[in-house]
């Protein structure tokens, strides 16, 4: 199971869909090569330099943490079931109350529609909370969502960051 990155007064946690494979072996976050969130959490300007995956530990410094809706590892967020992904939303409900931060970033529409029983929600802010915390969904960064670029990610990571 991979651990979450999280620290006191976190601006933002984003929260992926579950780890990926590479995620697992390595113990980071958005390990995978190809994977855009490393770089469009710099070019949105949440960092002030491009993070690599094993400087995951540095967010929290700068208000900033990670965790799945679902902790089981696979090659594909596709693999996971309909159920992993509802439980998935119940038990972070309670884990995003106790870490308290301003805004949870569910990195997934598809996931975020299944996880929460939410499925005419579209990219953006929502208006029902997670934990008591003000949701925002912004595009999966994988590279196998080939409707979003590192660009586009960045623009709607950018549009969070003004919201804060």
């Amino acid at each position: 199971m991979l651990d979450d990155v999280l620290g006191p007064s976190l601006d933002v946690l984003f929260c992926g869909i579950n780890p990926g494979l590479m995620s697992e072996a390595t113990g980071r976050h958005f390990a995978r090569p190809g994977n855009r969130f490393w770089p469009a959490l710099h070019l949105s300007g949440f960092t002030p330099r491009l993070l690599a995956p094993a400087e995951q530990h540095l967010l929290p410094s700068y208000g900033l943490g990670i965790t799945n809706i679902v902790p089981r590892a696979s090659a594909k967020a596709s693999e996971l079931t309909r159920e992993e992904l509802a439980r998935g939303g119940a038990e972070l409900a309670p884990k995003v109350a106790q870490v308290g931060p301003k805004v949870l970033a569910v990195l997934g529409i598809s996931a975020y529609r299944t996880a929460f029983a939410r499925p005419k929600s579209v990219i953006g802010p929502q208006d029902e909370p997670v934990g008591g915390v003000r949701v925002w969904v912004l595009p999966n960064p994988s590279g196998l969502n080939a409707h979003w670029t590192v660009a586009t990610i960045a623009g709607e990571m950018a549009r969070l960051r003004a919201s804060l």
